[in-house]
Parts: C-alpha cells; sequence; structure tokens
C-alpha cells in the first residue's frame, strides 16, 4: 500500500518538477533584445535580476512590463497565460527621477 501511495506521490510532483519551458525576449528602451528561456513554474523576480545584472542596471530603477502591465517579481508565466511558442515581450523600462522643482539661479 505504501508502494502505491509513494508512486502515486511521485506521479503528482512530476509535472510541477519538470515544468514547461518558455522562450521570452526583454526588450530595452534602447531597442535591444535579450533572450531568455524559463521553466513556466519560475518566478519571475529571477529573470529580472539576470536582465538588470547583465546591463549593470540597479533593479530599483527597472520597471517590467507585459502587455502594458507591471510584473511582479513573484509572478510566474503559468500565472500570466504565457505560452511556449507565443511572441512573448517584456518591456524594461528604466524609472524616471527627478522632474521635481528647480531653482534657478
Amino acid at each position: 500500500m505504501s508502494a502505491t501511495g509513494a508512486g502515486t506521490s511521485q506521479a503528482e510532483k512530476k509535472p510541477a518538477d519538470q515544468g514547461g519551458r518558455i522562450n521570452l525576449k526583454v526588450k530595452g528602451q534602447d531597442g535591444s533584445e535579450t533572450f531568455y528561456r524559463i521553466r513556466t513554474s519560475t518566478q519571475l523576480g529571477k529573470l529580472m535580476n539576470a536582465y538588470c545584472n547583465g546591463k549593470s542596471l540597479d533593479s530599483s530603477s527597472v520597471a517590467f512590463l507585459f502587455d502594458g502591465r507591471r510584473l511582479r517579481a513573484e509572478q510566474t508565466p503559468d500565472e500570466l497565460d504565457m505560452e511556449d511558442g507565443d511572441e512573448i515581450y517584456i518591456d524594461a523600462m528604466l524609472h524616471q527621477t527627478g522632474g521635481g522643482h528647480h531653482q534657478f539661479l
């Protein structure tokens, strides 16, 4: 009986452990594209950090957008219904700073 239970447990875990893979393109404001292949169950924070590290950017200064909506680091491609084979672009936008009060001398 425990052997059957263990077999069922492994069968249930197998899809989650394997997870599908998906190709994503991160498009920078300069028009450059960076390609990533990640598991559909991987949190997008890993992709965001990899992009920022590769471009020598501070991760707090970059907003990542998918279909015009800002992505959160804990989201996964599965949650966002991203499917491999689709053209999936994520836009990386630098936060603008400044624009406040200017004092002229």
